[in-house]
């Protein structure tokens, strides 16, 4: 029988840290600057190409940094400024222009090669509404069993929810048969 103090279990396996992980930072900021001059733009200070050790001293004179904003630019662009305020108002102005950036929904309508009058019009409703929200319409005829006989069956129904559909949306992609579903896509027309 083995002798264990009360953190030591037999049975629990010790806590093993990992190696720290350096986050990798998006700017140069200061020291890490590598060009001989660089141009610096910032409030209170004259726009002009400084020596790199020399617009260093500047910002620290006013408590702040000096990050590199446009580094592909002849020479390199820097600006004096907070840098954990600045890289705060980089993450805000990403995080709105990714909630302003498009999102396409694909929306499903899926018939029968035997679908009948009632439950096609009800579909194309269905249809409408989709486009109407902007939506992309992916309609599709699935053959179950032997149904596949009727393939011209599924292509004639799909075509005619197309052209049912032909004032809200363009077809993006003719019916298409893959495996035992054919497939019709529908984009939603822009609005004028």
């Amino acid at each position: 029988m083995a002798i264990t103090d009360g953190n030591n279990r037999p049975g629990n396996r010790p806590f093993v840290r990992g190696p720290k992980r350096f986050v990798e930072e998006p700017y140069k900021v200061n020291e890490r600057i590598l060009a001989q001059k660089v141009r610096v733009v910032g409030e209170n200070i004259k726009v002009d190409v400084y020596p790199t050790s020399v617009a260093i001293k500047l910002a620290q004179e006013q408590g702040l940094d000096l990050v590199e904003i446009s580094p592909n630019a002849d020479p390199p662009v820097c600006k004096v400024v907070d840098y954990s305020k600045f890289k705060y108002e980089q993450k805000k102005k990403q995080k709105e222009i990714k909630s302003h950036a498009q999102k396409t929904i694909l929306k499903e309508i899926r018939f029968g090669p035997n679908t009948d009058d009632h439950d096609f019009n009800f579909k194309v409703k269905h249809g409408e509404n989709f486009l109407k929200e902007g939506a992309k319409v992916k309609a599709y005829v699935h053959f179950a069993g032997r149904s596949i006989v009727y393939k011209e069956r599924g292509e004639i129904l799909l075509l005619k929810f197309a052209t049912a559909l032909e004032e809200l949306g363009k077809v993006e992609q003719m019916p298409k048969l893959e495996g035992k579903r054919m497939y019709l896509l529908m984009t939603p027309k822009s609005k004028k």
